[in-house]
């Protein structure tokens, strides 16, 4: 199969890229594509930026120019829920907007309005299956299958972490995953996003980022390494 893996930001992406057998690397719209293999895949491995328009740029970018068969997202995010602790794992049942509001035309908030699709986007079921196959033997940790919100902001404030939980019944919050989900459904491209939890998202979410992000990371790419030896086909 041909599978993408994105990461947003070069940690996400760096344990991956050294055990890829790269055999091009390719540069579109200034984002670099590491092209190889993987566990008898063909992988296309990237680094897409933070935040959502860079994660779509880069889901549309492999679909158009590699016609890839799956997509996984994989990286890092704030908990919602309460039962979540750092290092803990989320894959993504679906993704959805927390940041898009149009109540003041009749829309529920998080609604892409005039949209006729859904604006939940649901991940593949099988990818979902497989990658808490994989992720089942990080026996230390908890994973959770469950709704993970995007936006365009950093979350780090207590209340708006409750408010999201409650309003969205989100499990974890980040910047790119419903994006990549958006382009991934309009295409007809089977998904799944694997989000290692790094803070918990309130007012010591910037000092429990930088500090377990490394760690995160090693859990999301161990499970990504784990997913494609166990993917066959879709």
């Amino acid at each position: 199969m041909k599978i993408a893996v994105i990461g947003a930001m070069e940690e996400e992406i760096k344990l991956m890229r050294e055990q890829l057998d790269i055999t091009n690397e390719r540069q579109l719209a200034k984002i670099t594509f590491y092209e190889g293999s993987y566990a008898d895949h063909e992988v296309i491995l990237c680094k897409s930026g933070v935040g959502k328009v860079n994660a779509a740029i880069t889901t549309q970018l492999l679909i158009d120019h590699y016609n890839v068969e799956a997509i996984i997202f994989t990286g890092v995010a704030g908990a919602l829920s309460p039962n979540l602790n750092i290092g803990d794992i989320v894959i993504s049942t679906s993704s959805m907007y927390h940041d898009i509001d149009a109540s003041a035309l009749g829309f529920a908030k998080g609604t892409i309005p005039m949209f006729d699709h859904p604006s939940d986007f649901r991940a593949d079921e099988k990818l979902i299956a497989i990658a808490a196959d994989a992720a089942s033997e990080l026996n230390e940790l908890t994973v959770s299958k469950g709704r993970i919100l995007s936006g365009d902001q950093f979350i780090a404030d207590g209340a708006l972490v409750k408010q999201y939980e409650q309003q969205f019944a989100g499990a974890c919050i980040e910047m790119e995953g419903a994006a990549v989900a958006h382009a991934a459904y309009l295409n007809d491209v089977p998904f799944v996003i694997i989000r290692s939890i790094s803070d918990k998202a309130n007012g010591e979410a910037n000092v429990n980022f930088v500090e377990f992000t490394k760690l995160a990371s090693e859990h999301s790419s161990y499970i990504v390494q784990k997913m494609l030896k166990k993917l066959k086909e879709l």
